[in-house]
């Protein structure tokens, strides 16, 4: 599939992949562009790129609905593990999604090139998860679409489209950082089920969040450094303006750690809800 796309730059094939509906073609664009850019055949944009658009490309399932009417289920049954791949499928394509429009969006920003590289590394191996959640789907006799889902990540993502240490904030390092936090307990469920096939698929994610979680914690640092600003502070300060909700212990503080991001910045925001 790879040679019938028509990728202008690396800003043109990541506005391509999130407009496409079609997610084969999405998954295929995004690993696609940042091929192409790690062997530097693209240049970063292009006057023929696309517009971005206000929200990504979807297929007509699965039906958007608000989280609290996302119905949750016992693990240790075929319809609970199928209800959390399916919830799991939708988060990573918004993580690709997003790791695309970090990219896309923030590609005139003076950063080096190597940030480019680190965000497409993410949206490569999050299109990768994509995958292999959904074809693990389809070996439970199911598919992405089957059952409802929530739009709160990419709402959260669209608040902070107008400010990239913001976004580098909310989206790596509260949202990412969360799947470190519940990973470890899911795969310990998966193969107390027996289920070890799925716990192999949600190991391979787990690994490869905390290269995402890194990512995001190494570029905020480096723009709080060269705005001369405390990056705990800088962080909670962020948070506190543009994301709803609380952060929710239990944390994973090695994992988080190991990535970077360490208890100073959000600890003191555990106990705080914003209605």
């Amino acid at each position: 599939m790879t040679g019938d796309l028509a990728i202008n730059s690396l800003r043109g094939g990541a506005i391509d992949a999130i407009r496409s509906a079609d997610l084969d073609r999405k998954t295929a664009l995004a690993q696609e562009s940042a091929t192409r850019w790690f062997a530097r055949r693209v240049s970063l944009r292009s006057p023929l790129d696309a517009a971005l658009p206000e929200r990504p490309g979807r297929p007509d399932k699965p039906v958007l609905t608000p989280p609290t009417q996302v119905e949750k289920r016992s693990l240790h049954t075929l319809k609970g593990r199928i209800a959390l791949f399916h919830a799991i499928a939708h988060i990573e394509l918004n993580a690709v999604d997003l790791a695309l429009d970090i990219v896309a969006r923030f590609a005139t920003e003076p950063v080096p090139n190597s940030f480019f590289d680190g965000w497409m590394q993410v949206a490569f191996e999050e299109a990768k998860h994509f995958r292999m959640v959904r074809a693990r789907l389809n070996d439970l006799g199911a598919d992405y679409g089957d059952l409802p889902a929530h739009d709160g990540l990419w709402q959260a993502a669209h608040s902070t489209r107008n400010d990239l240490t913001a976004r580098l904030a909310v989206v790596p390092l509260i949202l990412e950082a969360r799947g470190l936090d519940v990973t470890p307990s899911l795969q310990a469920k998966m193969r107390e089920t027996g289920d070890l096939e799925s716990a192999a698929v949600l190991d391979v994610i787990y690994n490869d969040e905390k290269g995402h979680v890194a990512v995001g914690a190494k570029w905020f640092r480096f723009l709080c450094a060269r705005e001369k600003r405390d990056p705990a502070k800088a962080f909670q300060e962020l948070v506190r303006t543009n994301f709803r909700g609380p952060l929710k212990p239990p944390f994973n503080d090695l994992a988080r750690a190991e990535a970077g991001l360490t208890p100073s910045f959000y600890r003191s925001l555990a106990s705080i809800s914003h209605a």
